[in-house]
């Protein structure tokens, strides 16, 4: 599996380097015609999986604990979410919290370009389809399934694990390896192509504030220095490492927004924040079963190649699908002991309403500038100039404007250092037969080659480089949304064969099983119970952390 994994990535590796501009090219052109060929599948997909989170939350299995019946959750609830929320969305909130609602603003495919009121609305609307419910819903069904299987029913920690109520011991076979070496694939370029572009947002802060040149030499020093720093965070495990830097993570982010909030446009940001999420509240059963949305009322005719549900949405819910490995066995890591309903509800509504906040000021406050004040974001054709562009027009003083501006590097940069921790160790666990406290010595192996991949894609292959990795790790969205359906009907099967002790706790019944999975037994196959512990229990200590 190690070995296979680093063939593969080596492969595409050399792909995106010789021939950068081919590559994007196919990739791009494989990308638009899943969008064009399959975009029905992955609406209805994406919006399956938002209903299930929901019946899952608010079912009688929500009282099932990931763990023992006995167990507790191991972080306390603000750790816990800052965790989620940095490996969740991240770096992408800062790289596109400006630049997404703004250009949506002067799309003419969704909005009426001409009334700011209508432009404005609606483009926070979709932004917050794209960023809101349905990419954390999708993480939900990865991240409930590998913590019930494996905290609860003893089962490694790889995808392949939540499907053994289906196919049973085939899940060690090459199926199950398939499974694991496409998660593999997804996670490690997707983060490769997030690192890329927030290595070029960072370069482009400090040559905003500090005048470093924006060169590939210094993006590769930027890289270097990041990834040193993930390494000692890897090292250190989850609750010296992690959680530490997301917790701080978090705190920066709400710092630069409520800079940003104080000194802008404060009434209109309330204002967008309201509107803009009634607006997506509003539509969002119509917009998550439209694949063509075609024109909103009012909206001028459209003169792009292709229609916005192609171009957006439907990579979308590519990227979101082909980054839930990662994110979702990220999940699954640190919920153990928490409840289906505490996991879900904390993971699908508490992310959402900060996301709302952040594009409600962020974006808010860059359609203002835009829309009102003439500055011109919507013409930066760079998504990592954007939130320098908002900054540079904030009514403020030039010593202050540059503080913002290496804040906003500074909450980049962790951003970064907390994406490259938290995927080296979900990678280190794919590879490592999908163990939940990898060695420490390939936790340092996978956090190093993700910084070395990205220091190649960015010298040597470029933006065409990185885009068509993007590309290519949406294209693995296709087949594992397909396995997400599966996972979804083998916790669904699991959870019917559940103890009824578990689930009303506190009724007098007498319980099931003898202590042990049943995955033990070749005779039962594919039925997995549980006994008075609720399964195998795992042992952890600090240094494993």
């Amino acid at each position: 599996m190690f070995f296979i994994s680093g063939v593969v990535i080596l492969a595409f590796v050399v792909l995106g380097i010789v021939f950068p501009e081919q590559f994007e090219a196919n990739a791009l052109n494989v990308r638009n015609w899943i969008g064009e060929k399959f975009g029905w599948f992955y609406t209805l997909a994406a919006s399956f999986f938002l209903v299930f989170a929901l019946w899952l939350m608010l079912s009688r299995y929500g009282r099932i604990r990931l763990g023992p019946d006995s167990s507790r959750p191991e972080f306390g609830t603000m750790a816990w979410f800052a965790m989620l929320f940095t490996a969740g969305m991240g770096i992408g909130l800062v790289f596109y919290g400006v630049t997404e609602p703004v250009w949506d603003s002067v799309d003419d495919r969704i909005v009426n370009v001409d009334n700011v009121a209508e432009s404005t609305t609606g483009a926070l609307q979709y932004t917050l389809f794209h960023w809101g419910f349905h990419p954390w819903a999708i993480y939900i069904i990865v991240g409930a399934s590998l913590g019930y299987f494996c905290f609860r029913k003893g089962l490694p920690m790889r995808p392949a694990s939540a499907l053994y109520p289906l196919i049973g011991s085939r899940i060690y076979g090459w199926l199950g390896n398939l499974i694991d070496i496409l998660a593999v694939f997804g996670t490690l370029f997707g983060l490769a192509t997030s690192l890329g572009l927030g290595t070029q947002q960072i370069n482009s802060g400090l040559e905003r504030v500090l005048g470093v040149p924006n060169t590939g030499l210094v993006q590769v020093a930027i890289i270097c220095l990041i990834t040193a720093v993930a390494v000692i965070s890897v090292v250190a495990g989850i609750d010296k490492g992690i959680r530490r830097l997301s917790v701080i993570n978090l705190w920066l982010a709400a710092a630069l927004m409520v800079f940003v909030f104080l000194l802008g446009p404060k009434l209109w940001m309330l204002s967008m924040m309201t509107t803009g999420a009634g607006a997506y509240l509003q539509n969002l059963v119509e917009m998550s079963l439209t694949f063509m949305p075609g024109q909103m009322e009012g909206a001028t005719a459209s003169t792009a190649t292709h229609d916005f549900s192609v171009a957006w949405t439907v990579f979308y819910w590519g990227w979101w699908i082909s980054w839930s490995p990662f994110v979702g066995m990220f999940l699954a890591r640190i919920s153990y002991g928490r409840t289906l309903r505490q996991f879900v509800t904390g993971t699908l509504f508490a992310p959402v309403g900060v996301t709302v906040v952040w594009f409600g000021v962020f974006g808010g406050a860059g359609m203002f500038y835009d829309k009102l004040q003439n500055a011109g974001i919507s013409g930066v054709g760079d998504e990592a100039e954007g939130m320098y562009e908002l900054v540079e027009a904030l009514p403020v003083a030039g010593i202050l404007i540059s503080l913002v501006s290496l804040l906003t590097v500074l909450v980049v940069t962790v951003f970064f250092v907390t994406s490259s921790d938290s995927g080296s160790l979900v990678v280190d666990m794919l590879t490592n037969g999908g163990d939940p406290h990898p060695v420490k010595i390939q936790r340092i192996f996978w956090a190093v080659t993700e910084g070395l991949v990205t220091i190649v894609l960015v010298v040597a292959g470029g933006t065409a480089a990185l885009e068509a990795l993007k590309s290519a790790a949406v294209i693995t969205g296709l087949p594992f949304a397909i396995v997400l359906l599966f996972m979804l009907a083998g916790l669904l099967k699991a959870l019917k064969q559940e103890d009824p002790a578990s689930i009303y706790p506190d009724m007098q019944l007498p319980r099931l099983g003898d202590g042990k999975p049943s995955h033990q037994n070749p005779e039962d196959e594919g039925n997995v119970t549980v006994g008075t512990s609720g399964s195998a229990t795992s042992t952890r200590t600090e240094d494993e952390q």
